[in-house]
Parts: C-alpha cells; sequence; structure tokens
C-alpha cells in the first residue's frame, strides 16, 4: 500500500517567518489539525484536502524547482504519512523546513529536518496541551516560534523564557497575531525588557495582504 498524505495545498512562495524569510521557498500545507487556535491564519487548512502518494508531492515540489521546502499544515505531525514524506524529501536533495504546533510529540521527526516547534501562548487557547518534552529534542538548527496577541502573552513568554533551561541559547522567533497586536507595541516591549528573542513580521502577509491560500 502506497503511503499518502491529505494535502490542502502545494505551491511556491517567500518564506514569511523564522530565520529563512524572504527566500524563496515551496510549500507543502498538509490538511487537518486536531487542535482549535483561537487566530489560526490557516482555517481553510483544518479540513478537506487530497489524498496524495508521498512519491507524488516530492514530485510535484520538484516541478516547483525550488531547493528549500517547507512542510505545515494544519498540524503536519496529525498524519502517519508525513513521516516518509519527510524523509523523502531530504532524499530528493532538499533542504526541508517543519512547522509544527508544539503540541504533538516530535520524537519522530527524521534527523536533517530543520524545525519550527511553534508554541502556543494563552491566547490560542491551546497553550495547556503543549509538550513540554518538545523543548529538550530541538536540534542546533531547530528554532521556538511564538505568536503574541496582547500583552499576557508576552508576560507569558518571558517566563517561559525564565523558567524552561532548554530554550537557553536557543532562536526564539516572537511574531504578532494579525489584527491583535501592535507590530510597534511588541517592538517596544522587547527593546524595554531587552528579552533575547528575534522580532518576526510575516513577509507573505505583507507583498500579498488578504491572500491566505498559495501564500
Amino acid at each position: 500500500m502506497r503511503t499518502v498524505c491529505n494535502v490542502s495545498e502545494i505551491f511556491a512562495s517567500i518564506q514569511g517567518e523564522s530565520t529563512h524569510a524572504g527566500r524563496p521557498c515551496a510549500f507543502v500545507r498538509l490538511a487537518g489539525c486536531p487542535f482549535d487556535c483561537t487566530w489560526c491564519d490557516t482555517a481553510h487548512a483544518r479540513s478537506g484536502g487530497r489524498r496524495m502518494a508521498f512519491d507524488e508531492i516530492v514530485r510535484e515540489v520538484a516541478a516547483l524547482g525550488l531547493p528549500l521546502v517547507e512542510v505545515t499544515g494544519g498540524e503536519p505531525l496529525a498524519q502517519e504519512g508525513v513521516y516518509p514524506l519527510l524523509d523523502a524529501l531530504l532524499q530528493a536533495g532538499h533542504e526541508v523546513l517543519l512547522e509544527t504546533s508544539g503540541l504533538m510529540d516530535t520524537t519522530r521527526i527524521p534527523a536533517g529536518i530543520k524545525t519550527i516547534l511553534d508554541l502556543k501562548p494563552p491566547s490560542s487557547g491551546e497553550s495547556h496541551r503543549i509538550v513540554w518534552e518538545n523543548l529538550d529534542r530541538l536540534g542546533p538548527e531547530d528554532e521556538v516560534k511564538i505568536v503574541l496577541a496582547d500583552r499576557a502573552d508576552y508576560d507569558w513568554l518571558r517566563e517561559v523564557l525564565a523558567s524552561r533551561p532548554a530554550l537557553a541559547g536557543r532562536t526564539i522567533l516572537t511574531s504578532p497575531a494579525a489584527g491583535r497586536l501592535d507590530p510597534a507595541e511588541l517592538a517596544s516591549w522587547i527593546l524595554g525588557d531587552r528579552l533575547p528573542v528575534r522580532l518576526n513580521i510575516q513577509i507573505h502577509k505583507v507583498i500579498w495582504p488578504g491572500e491566505e491560500r498559495g501564500r
């Protein structure tokens, strides 16, 4: 039986976040997510999608002609087929990013994958589900992303950074939830506390405002 994934969309875009921001990137957005973040910006990927064998996905990605690939969702780790897909993308010679919510165990992510662990703060409604042991599995090229919607989220971030030794020296990415927090206000908090994080502005939303699919 061929291993399959439920795919929402495959497209070429500009990487909008992380330390890879600004790079041309092929995106494989898997469909389906068992969680319900209050400010989810990819609601179209929470259901639906089309069943594709992972070798078909790899061929479609190859046709885009981009060496950098990100597998995202939805929640990609909710699908069993994601693991052979990640392996296949690596074997095809791609540099592979995986964005996952931090709400599912990351033990089985293949070596060589660059994980972006998207920790969910209180405003998401899902912070109680965080699998904190995932922090201990972060590799040297992995990154932690935290989207903030208000001051309470920011204070939570400060507490997490102070209380989780596994985050020391890590690349911590923060970004304001679109329409919920002014980027300038978040920047002022970061500067005021000299917080050791990177401020991310979602480049793809600046380039293509209001567009969700294929961006």
